[in-house]
């Protein structure tokens, strides 16, 4: 069939859609990355190609007729198609997974597991994202993710989640200086100073746990990261997530300073997105994050 004869310019098709999605002809040359004028004139020329005016041009607004929004809802679904089919295209000869995650959660949790799964799927691409910020799974950037916090997501799907617990920790040096006995207002304490307070504070540690003590941090950071490297440091006492700092609890480079501990609110949850294309490298991700969650 020779659809090619019977079709306008494929530039001018791609220039409608952009103006009829953006509203503006300013705001569709800028994501064109064309001047106004090229728009309006790709625009001219395929009102000239079709014999009939596309949209009705007011003082300061541009209003689509009838035909143009019939042949824009077209373009938007053939465009949507042909995009989704380069992407899957793209995923089979590239085999590419992201992963999402917190800061900490990635440095603490997934990197030094991550080796595993590269290992047993050596094909695989792997793109970690760490961001403290909320990862947000609608962009299509994200295919599974971690994610604290108490579902349901209105973005994703929860397929596997784990509480924690938080308690007092801190070097062997450190507790070998201080001696036994309960937290007290002679201890150094790090803070994590954070927006996000799924992170608890030592206030809140405190109030939780009906202790007694007056809490006056010495030290604060606004990343978790370097709170629990000042703790293993011998610098003071820092809450520990048991999931985060297990590691270090393992290697005796942190120890837990007394007993006490406070299961968290939230969970750690293993989440792809609602509107995910699936592809096997996803699927083999999110398979071995739910088992290596629940390990």
């Amino acid at each position: 069939m020779q659809f090619r004869k019977r079709l306008p310019s494929l530039t001018a098709l791609v220039t409608l859609e952009a103006v009829l999605r953006m509203k503006s002809f300013t705001l569709a040359a800028t994501e064109l990355g064309v001047t106004q004028a090229a728009v309006s004139r790709q625009i001219a020329l395929l009102e000239e190609e079709l014999g009939q005016a596309l949209f009705v041009r007011k003082h300061r607004a541009i209003e689509p007729t009838a035909a143009c929004i019939s042949l824009g809802a077209t373009l938007a679904k053939s465009f949507a198609d042909i995009a989704e089919s380069v992407e899957a295209i793209q995923s089979r000869s590239q085999d590419v997974v992201t992963i999402g995650a917190t800061v900490a959660f990635s440095s603490f949790w997934l990197l030094p597991r991550l080796a595993e799964f590269r290992r047993a799927n050596p094909g695989i691409l792997v793109r970690v994202i760490s961001q403290d910020s909320p990862i947000a799974l609608d962009g299509g950037e994200v295919d599974v993710a971690i994610r604290y916090g108490l579902p349901p997501f209105s973005d994703g799907t929860v397929i596997a989640s784990r509480g924690d617990v938080i308690s007092p920790v801190c070097s062997p040096d450190y507790l070998r200086r201080r001696g036994d006995g309960p937290l007290g207002s002679s201890d150094e304490f790090i803070e994590t100073d954070v927006v996000d307070r799924s992170w608890y504070n030592w206030s809140q540690w405190v109030a939780l746990t009906g202790s007694s003590i007056e809490v006056k941090p010495s030290l604060r950071f606004n990343h978790y990261t370097e709170s629990i490297a000042a703790a293993r440091a011998g610098q003071g006492i820092a809450l520990g997530w048991r999931m985060l700092v297990g590691t270090f609890l393992e290697d005796g480079t942190l120890v837990r300073a007394e007993e006490s501990e406070l299961a968290a609110e939230g969970r750690y949850n293993v989440i792809v997105p609602v509107k995910a294309k699936r592809s096997n490298a996803r699927d083999l991700a999110a398979a071995w994050l739910t088992a290596s969650l629940h390990g």
